[in-house]
């Protein structure tokens, strides 16, 4: 696996490449990244993977400042799976050696919603930092996991409406035997919060359980739903049904019409907010 750390370096790796996949991450990678790897590599070759924290998508009280950067473990779990050609792993500097006065806002009626609204900005900072690695990467196709599911959304939107010629490929959550989803975060849960936490995916299977049961009370779910976590310690930013198509929310007569739904819901545990989705 080839290392490099400026854009000039990744443009000489691959030229004359026509069918390049490519998967960015933040890293701290986990079994999660690597199967996105792995779908990856059925879909191109060769396979180009991105490290990069970015601060853009961070909020003034996030955690850019302490998320976990392990680039070293990183680069020799890839170099194990042996699934990943290049790894670019740019610096700060690299990315934005001036100020980033050219941003990707998503539309409101996407980007302003559920994740949106709780982290003002994120969305402008992920589109940002992703329409600027395909650009230095220019992949074939990418490569993204669904637990970001809104993330997800967008990305197809914007290489949709900027007639990117990128195919975006989706992989399933990934997730631990007890259910909870693979995620850099998790390892800011002690042992009390980590036992807890699977309640979060817990508590999306029961919504699909009720709805497919015949409970089509959309408000009601949701209350019960996030009163579940609640009244468990939880401090609960959204737990919403949407539609899959453009998450919107399904009116009475889309559910009894077998809509395509998915349950979205982000919950701090402690210190440590996680999300996650289930689709019906």
């Amino acid at each position: 696996m080839k290392v490099v750390h400026t854009i000039e370096e990744l443009r000489d790796q691959l030229r004359g490449q026509l069918r390049t996949a490519f998967v960015p991450t933040m890293g701290n990678l986990h079994e999660g990244h690597l199967s996105l790897m792995r779908l990856a590599r059925q879909h191109g070759d060769p396979v180009v993977a991105s490290i990069f924290v970015n601060r853009l998508q961070f909020g003034p009280n996030e955690d850019f400042d302490k998320y976990p950067r392990t680039l070293q473990e990183d680069i020799a779990k890839l170099e194990e799976r042996r699934d990943v050609y290049v790894l670019f792993a740019p610096t700060e500097k690299e990315m934005y050696p001036e100020p980033q006065s050219y941003r990707v806002q998503p539309p409101s009626e996407l980007g302003n919603i559920l994740e949106g609204e709780f982290r003002p900005g994120f969305f402008e900072g992920v589109s940002t930092i992703v329409l600027k690695l395909f650009s230095c990467v220019q992949p074939k196709v990418a490569v993204f996991g669904k637990k970001d599911y809104q993330q997800l959304m967008i990305v197809r939107s914007m290489c949709r409406q900027f007639q990117l010629p990128v195919q975006i490929y989706a992989h399933e959550t990934v997730r631990e035997a007890n259910g909870l989803a693979l995620s850099s975060r998790n390892r800011y849960l002690n042992a009390a919060e980590y036992a807890e936490a699977p309640m979060l995916y817990a508590t999306l299977n029961d919504v699909r359980k009720q709805l497919l049961a015949g409970n089509i009370d959309r408000e009601e779910l949701e209350y019960k739903a996030a009163k579940t976590l609640t009244d468990r310690g939880w401090a609960v930013d959204y737990m919403s049904l949407r539609k899959q198509s453009n998450l919107l929310a399904p009116t009475t007569e889309e559910i009894i019409n077998k809509e395509p739904l998915v349950v979205l819901a982000a919950a701090k545990l402690g210190n440590t907010r996680l999300i996650d989705n289930l689709e019906i």
